[in-house]
């Protein structure tokens, strides 16, 4: 089953249940993937729908941030109920351990030596680590193996 039909079948037991936030996320996410649809004239494939779900995350974490030193609790919990529901879409992320691992095989596999060659193990390691890994922190840990 392809994650679009997931989100899919999931808004449908959302609305059967009731469940009107978690419904309302699963919308959001729908909507968001539709516009990109309509916008770019393509249709999604999994890897795209991981990258419009992160998006939305960083998006409800700087909302949160706004809510909490705004004093507006009540909104920054919605913004983290939205966040869990997203989450659930989102492959298992990686260990620390198994992100240092992949660094040190892409670095070797590439010749890597200065933080100039970081783009070239950057290009490498990012396709493995889409929805799995923060890439700023791995780019943080590439610039520190490199330096």
């Amino acid at each position: 089953m392809t994650l679009k039909q997931q989100i899919t079948d999931d808004m449908k037991s959302a609305m059967r249940a009731k469940e009107t936030a978690r419904l309302g996320a699963i919308r959001l996410l729908l909507a968001a993937m539709k516009q990109r649809e309509v916008d770019e004239r393509i249709e999604l494939t999994d890897t795209d729908i991981i990258a419009i779900i992160e998006k939305m995350n960083k998006q409800r974490r700087d909302s949160i941030n706004q809510y909490e030193a705004a004093g507006r609790q009540e909104l920054a919990d919605v913004e983290k109920f939205e966040m869990t529901v997203l989450q659930n879409y989102l492959p298992q992320p990686l260990s620390e351990a198994e992100v240092m691992a992949e660094i040190d095989a892409a670095i070797a596999a590439t010749g890597a030596v200065s933080a100039q060659d970081m783009g070239k193990v950057m290009a490498m390691v990012k396709p493995k680590f889409v929805g799995r890994a923060d890439m700023g922190k791995v780019s943080g840990w590439i610039k520190a193996r490199l330096v």
